[in-house]
């Protein structure tokens, strides 16, 4: 995604390998990627103190925090309570960026959760202005389990600007019920300018029961490009990308970009779109 034009990767998560084991081998992930080249950032998730300690002994650039805005999720999580882990944060935070990282808070299950339900939005926003006081660059708002909608989106955004105009903000919607694309613009017209995204539409989370992936990278290219929102991403390069991650996993990716091809093709073979006989034929 890099050479795609990408300009920030979440690339490891310094998390309990017996807990998650997808995400065991974060140093090694690292290692073999290097120093980020010029212009991109290396992400970094991190849930707790041991996570931080990992995290900055490695070459990652930022570091993502992360906490549940319900009791139930951040539990299941953390194994602790949310305003456990928001102290937690407000004390790693000036060591992260004492040690040169960018810092962000992601607010996880901010619009619904898997065992509790409802999630009140000024749970939400206490956390969003606990993380601005604590010296956080950026705020994400997480749909981790793919439940928001968009007047939801454009309300609790609204209310943490209200606590967090410092910060940068950031949306992460996942795909669950075919809501992720008409969040992420309600999200742009209300000012966000990053939104996550996986190539392919992959992921998911291990403490969010039938969750899938966030929202295709490349359908979410190719419906702000329709916008006239310029991306500065290749989309071609990022379609073949999540084929390519498709065929590695050995399943078909929900992007549906990726599916049907580009419009319009912005190359005889450009977005996968198949090509007619006549092309074929000049080979």
């Amino acid at each position: 995604m890099v050479t795609a034009g990408t300009g920030r990767v979440e690339v490891a998560s310094f998390v309990r390998a017996e807990r998650v084991p997808q995400m065991a081998d974060a140093e090694a992930v690292l290692k073999s990627l290097g120093a980020s080249p010029k212009g991109v950032s290396y992400i970094g998730l991190v849930l707790n103190r041991r996570g931080l300690d990992r995290a900055l002994a490695t070459e990652v650039d930022e570091i993502n925090f992360v906490v549940g805005a319900s009791e139930g999720f951040n539990r299941a999580n953390a194994g602790v309570s949310p305003d456990e882990t928001m102290r937690e944060i407000a004390a790693m935070l000036p060591e992260a960026k004492d040690a040169g990282r960018r810092t962000s808070v992601t607010v996880s299950v901010a619009f619904g959760c898997p065992y509790d339900g409802e999630v009140a939005e000024s749970a939400v926003i206490a956390l969003a202005g606990w993380a601005t006081a604590a010296g956080a660059d950026e705020i994400a708002l997480g749909d981790t389990i793919g439940v928001a909608v968009p007047d939801q989106v454009e309300r609790l955004i609204e209310g943490v600007r209200g606590v967090a105009q410092g910060p940068n903000l950031r949306c992460h919607f996942h795909d669950t019920r075919n809501t992720a694309a008409a969040n992420a613009v309600a999200a742009y017209e209300a000012g966000v300018t990053v939104l996550d995204a996986s190539v392919g539409g992959a992921g998911g989370c291990p403490f969010a029961p039938n969750a899938t992936g966030n929202v295709a990278t490349e359908d979410l290219l190719y419906l702000f490009e329709r916008m006239g929102v310029t991306t500065g991403i290749d989309h071609d390069a990022t379609i073949a990308n999540g084929r390519w991650l498709g065929a590695r996993l050995g399943k078909s990716l929900p992007s549906a970009v990726a599916k049907a091809g580009w419009w319009p093709v912005s190359s005889p073979l450009g977005g996968g779109a198949e090509r007619s006989e006549a092309e074929g034929a000049s080979e």
